[in-house]
């Protein structure tokens, strides 16, 4: 085990992995804490490349039990400031944070069958939004989320805990632009209707027929849908709402589209 009580070079690459895109990118791998969020990475498969501990206190069981499950993992023991400045909390450092490898970005990472669902997130803007939109397409059913554009970052701290661990059950995928995603739907061997969500869509979410393989588009936060993307989608649909609101929180419409995409293919499948 290695032991780290000072600010080295190695830990300088770890922070440098909390705050900065392109040095994540560079590295190759971003941080995540978390009992649930460590635990889902680990039985979903993810690479661990390093297994950071507080040094000045004893695991509980469930951290050993996870150390048990991971023998070949480079394990290193911190100054409990060090882990707590690691783990973004000014008081208390969290027990263990792991260090895990960036997955590639590549759209077959995403199951496509029969009944699938796929969301898209056009150009975000906060990261605690992608965060919340991975969340709830791994509620929903979803078979994976695809990032486009110049857009926040799906390892960004903030969007990682703000997915509470649906990142690792829920394939993400961050692509340049609405072409990658068009010509893989493309080249899917399963007919993939495409819908985006917007304000002045034609027809209201619950008239418009989920049952068949769909893939979402939610746009950015201020902007909506890019030009692009409307003019690809088969469909534009819009959520009905009421009240002074005059829109949705993009993670919210998310939300509310995918909980009735599963509602009505659960009713679809009850009465098959």
């Amino acid at each position: 085990m290695q032991r780290i009580s000072a600010r080295n070079a190695r830990f300088q690459v770890w922070q440098a992995c909390l705050t900065n895109r392109t040095k994540r990118q560079r590295a190759g791998e971003f941080l995540v804490q978390g009992v649930r969020p460590i635990s889902l990475a680990v039985d979903n498969g993810w690479p661990v490349r390093t297994v950071i501990s507080d040094a000045s206190r004893p695991l509980s069981r469930w951290a050993q039990e996870l150390l048990q499950r991971l023998p070949r993992v480079e394990r290193v023991a911190m100054a409990p400031e060090l882990v707590a400045e690691l783990g973004e909390k000014d008081e208390t450092a969290p027990e263990l944070i792991a260090v895990l490898e960036l997955p590639p970005d590549d759209l077959e990472r995403i199951e496509v069958g029969p009944e699938f669902l796929g969301v898209v997130f056009d150009r975000p803007t906060g990261p605690g939004n992608i965060g919340s939109i991975i969340r709830s397409a791994d509620a929903f059913g979803a078979h994976g989320v695809i990032v486009t554009g110049h857009a926040a970052d799906v390892y960004d701290p903030k969007a990682v805990r703000a997915t509470t661990g649906s990142l690792f059950a829920v394939p993400a995928v961050r692509v340049p632009s609405h072409r990658e995603v068009l010509d893989w739907v493309r080249r899917s061997a399963v007919p993939i209707v495409v819908v985006g969500t917007d304000e002045h869509g034609s027809v209201d979410v619950f008239d418009f027929d989920f049952t068949q393989p769909a893939l979402v588009l939610i746009g950015n936060e201020t902007s909506g849908l890019s030009a692009a993307w409307k003019e690809a989608a088969d469909q534009l649909v819009r959520i009905p709402i009421t009240g002074s609101a005059s829109s949705l929180n993009a993670a919210n419409a998310a939300t509310a589209v995918l909980y009735e995409v599963s509602r009505q293919r659960s009713h679809s499948s009850r009465i098959r």
